[in-house]
Order: structure tokens, then C-alpha cells, then sequence
């Protein structure tokens, strides 16, 4: 019975700190990632207004996961722009690359964001 506690304060211990790190680094990315604060404060209102619309459940929801997924993948890529720059600051193509591709993902995803929210507003809307 006590190998069974201690393993789930573990477990709840990895939970906590995990949680930590988490809250760490989106305060990281708010203070250092301009792109970051103006998509996090475009979904503080993107997201209620998300819910205001009363649309059916499933379009609430495709509204709300892709403008999450765009803070997801500016997170990403603001993750893969340290870790380039940590390897080192001199111009390389690779990691001219991997910035390039970072940023790619983060217009990728800004691009289905306005298609869904264009899409279901125009059905609903337009």
C-alpha cells in the first residue's frame, strides 16, 4: 500500500511540476515572443466570441481548437527559434531552414484559422 502512495504523490509530483514548467514558459513566450501576446490576446476575443455565436457544438469547437492551435504552433516555433539560436548565432542554411519551416507552420495554421472561421461564419452569416 505505501509503494502505491509514494507512486501516485510521484505521479501527482510530475503533474505539479509539469504544470510549472508549462505556466514557465508561456510566461517566457508573453514576455519575449511579440508574435505570441498578439495571437494570445486576438484568442481572448476570438474565443468568446466563439462561444457568444451559439453555433452548433462541433463549429464552436472548430473555432476554438484552430485558434488554440495557432498559439500551439507559435509556441513550437518559438521553441525551435531558441533552440536554433542556442546552437549558434552565425548564419547557417540549415538553420536558416528550420526558422523558415517554423514560421511556415505558425502562417499555415493562421491560414486554416481564417478558412474555418470564414467557412462557417459565411454559412451561418453570409
Amino acid at each position: 500500500m505505501a509503494n502505491h502512495m509514494k507512486g501516485a504523490q510521484q505521479g501527482l509530483g510530475r503533474v505539479v511540476k509539469a504544470t510549472r514548467y508549462s505556466w514557465q514558459g508561456l510566461r517566457a513566450s508573453w514576455q519575449t515572443e511579440a508574435a505570441f501576446r498578439e495571437e494570445a490576446m486576438l484568442a481572448m476575443v476570438m474565443v468568446p466570441l466563439a462561444l457568444w455565436l451559439d453555433l452548433p457544438a462541433v463549429e464552436t469547437a472548430l473555432l476554438i481548437v484552430t485558434v488554440m492551435l495557432v498559439l500551439v504552433v507559435e509556441l513550437i516555433n518559438s521553441a525551435l527559434e531558441a533552440v536554433v539560436d542556442r546552437v549558434g548565432l552565425e548564419h547557417h542554411v540549415l538553420s536558416g531552414k528550420a526558422k523558415d519551416v517554423g514560421s511556415a507552420a505558425v502562417f499555415t495554421m493562421l491560414l486554416t484559422t481564417a478558412l474555418t472561421w470564414g467557412l462557417i461564419l459565411v454559412e451561418h452569416y453570409g
